[in-house]
Order: C-alpha cells, then structure tokens, then sequence
C-alpha cells in the first residue's frame, strides 16, 4: 500500500513524508480491523482502500493557489488540461459564467499570505492553517485524510452516529493527530451555535445526500470569504442545478466544478465549489424535517 500511495500522491502533484505514509496505512488497517464488527465501508481491499478513498479525498489538496487565485498544475493536471477545458467551459454555462480558476476555484479571501508548504512534503497547500469541519464525516472522511496530509489545519469532525465518533477519537489518538475535536452532533443544530456558525474556511462534506439539502446543512458553518466543497459523481448536474437557489438563499456563490481521475483507476469524481459572499441569514439552516420536505 506505501508504494501505491506515494505513487498516486506523487501523482498529484504532492511529496508525503515517510511519516505521513506509515499513517495512512496504520488508518486504513484501523478502518478494515474496526468494519469487521461496525458498519464504516464497504471497500474492504486495503489496495481500494488506498485509491478509492483516500487518494480520492487527498484530491481537495490540489487547490494550491496563493492569493493570486491562480493553481499551480501538477503531473496530474497535466494530463488532464485537454479534457478539462471542456469541463470548465461547461462548469461556466451552468454557474451563469463563473468558471473554476486555474485548476480549483480560489476565494480571493483564503491563502492570503500566499502558498505556504505542507508540512513534511515539497508540495504546497491552499489549506495550511485553515479551519475545516468535516459534516457527516462517517469514517473519517475526507477530514482524516486531509489532517494526516496537512498536520497544521484545525480539523472538526462531524457526524450523528455517536459509535462512529467515539472511533474516530481513538483513530485521531493512535495516529496522534492533534488539533481535531470529534463531535456527536446533529448538523443542522450545530451551525445554529455560536463558535460554529459563520466560522470556518472550508466546510467539506463526502456524505451522499442530495446537494440542495447539503448546502443546508453546510453552508452556515463557512464564513464569509470561506468556501464549501461537495465531493460529487461526474453525473451530478442536475441535482447541483436543483441546488441554485440554495446557494443564493444561504449567501454563498457558485464557483463552478472540477472533475478529477483517481490515479490507478479509470474513475473520475466531482468537486462541487461554493464561496460564501455573506453571513449566514436569521432562521437557517431549518429543522431536518423541513429541510427534507421542502429543499430551499
């Protein structure tokens, strides 16, 4: 699994230490003993394990814009820029003109002080120091992924299964992962409270649920000038479509999609973007009934 991790990381323009390695493979040998009596995935192949989840969620990572909003392209994005042009025109027509810039969609807010490097590897990181809340984080992820990969962000874990969130403490301990706190929350109660509403740079949810209903639950944790990332299929059109008026309603801003391959497979994945221009308004997010029953 190091081999195939270093090579996939490598391949996306990132240089893991040793020390991150032997991480992720300690986590996802965690991940496979504990799903042998709880329910956290159904990829049990440690091999899979390493593409289909982890190298799909050190993806985020490639958003590597200073404040110039610019991306720096990897080996990865090389090969995919043919293929992408058409993506990003296309992300354009559906967000009314607003194209992803350079690679990812870069807030002029965020990476103010321009790129910094991710500690431990020769790759730079829009996420150094940021905060990031992880909502319905399951079994870690993206959130745990992104903490091993960029130690100095402030990571919050979000999740209503209370025995998954006791894990997830033991898995942030034995990986001695500091500066990340594991909450048994409901989502759409947690952004009502103050220190969690309006208050974070990037809000990341993996959960499958349908994108009008996660910009409820997720938006009112990014502050103003943050941004909010729905890890998506390449088939999520219409349901982001369905997700416009959300976005407005919330106070965030559409910054288009990127489709990414997962190096060693021949799948490719979506990042949905949001920025958030504005607070949070008075009265949201709602209760999940309602959220359920009447998307915004």
């Amino acid at each position: 699994m190091k081999q195939l991790l270093l090579d996939g990381l490598t391949n996306m323009g990132l240089s893991p230490s040793g020390e991150q390695l032997r991480q992720l493979e300690e986590y996802a040998r965690l991940l496979l003993e504990q799903n042998q009596v709880m329910n956290l995935t159904a990829i049990t192949e440690p091999e899979q394990v390493a593409r289909l989840h982890f190298l799909d969620c050190a993806a985020i990572l490639k958003w590597t814009g200073g404040a110039s909003g610019t991306a720096r392209p990897t080996a990865l994005d090389v090969e995919q820029r043919t293929a992408g042009e058409s993506t990003i025109a296309r992300s354009e027509n559906e967000a009314g003109g607003q194209a992803a810039q350079g690679i990812f969609p870069q807030p002029e807010t965020l990476g103010t002080e321009g790129s910094r490097p991710l500690r431990g590897t020769a790759a730079s990181t829009w996420l150094f120091d940021r905060s990031v809340i992880d909502v319905g984080t399951g079994a870690g992820f993206p959130g745990v992924v992104l903490k091993i990969l960029e130690p100095s962000l402030k990571l919050t874990l979000a999740d209503s299964l209370g025995k998954r969130v006791s894990w997830l403490k033991t898995i942030c301990e034995a990986l001695s992962l500091d500066g990340v706190q594991c909450l048994h929350v409901r989502a759409e109660e947690l952004a009502l409270q103050e220190g969690f509403r309006d208050s974070f740079d990037l809000a990341v949810s993996r959960a499958v649920a349908f994108y009008p209903l996660l910009c409820e639950l997720c938006l009112p944790y990014v502050k103003p000038g943050g941004v909010f990332l729905a890890m998506k299929s390449v088939e999520s059109e219409e349901e982001v479509a369905a997700g416009a008026s959300a976005v407005k309603r919330l106070g965030g801003k559409d910054l288009g999609h990127l489709d990414y391959p997962i190096p060693g497979t021949e799948i490719t994945h979506r990042l949905v973007g949001v920025k958030k221009t504005s607070p949070t308004p008075k009265g949201l997010p709602r209760s999940w009934g309602k959220i359920k029953k009447a998307p915004l």
